[in-house]
């Protein structure tokens, strides 16, 4: 009863935050806090609980009030590396940081 999300164009830092909110929780809670919840990475974090959800209720035959976040891990994805143009014909390096969130439900 997992849910995988790889590369997704948010910091590991602003994810990380939303994450360490939602775990131990209960689903539906979990759900409930992150559909009101105004950052960006909520809304990717919703995805993918609700994601594990739908794997764990139609693979696994459980119930939603059953189901409690065992664990959210949020690791570093690819790193996009742009560049910025200065002065002198030189550049400043701008990293655009992605993220994978591994999602493992447990029951109660």
């Amino acid at each position: 009863m997992k849910a995988i999300v790889s590369n997704v164009r948010i910091s590991p830092k602003k994810l990380n935050v939303i994450a360490y909110i939602v775990r131990e929780m209960d689903a539906k809670q979990a759900l409930d806090t992150l559909r009101f919840m105004p950052k960006k990475g909520a809304d990717i974090l919703y995805k993918v609980i609700a994601s594990a959800v739908a794997n764990a209720t139609h693979n696994d035959g459980q119930e939603l009030e059953n189901l409690r976040i065992g664990s959210v891990v949020v690791t570093q994805g690819v790193v996009y590396r742009r560049h910025n143009p200065i002065s002198r014909g030189r550049a400043h390096r701008i990293l655009k940081r992605t993220s994978n969130v591994n999602v493992a439900l447990g029951v109660k």
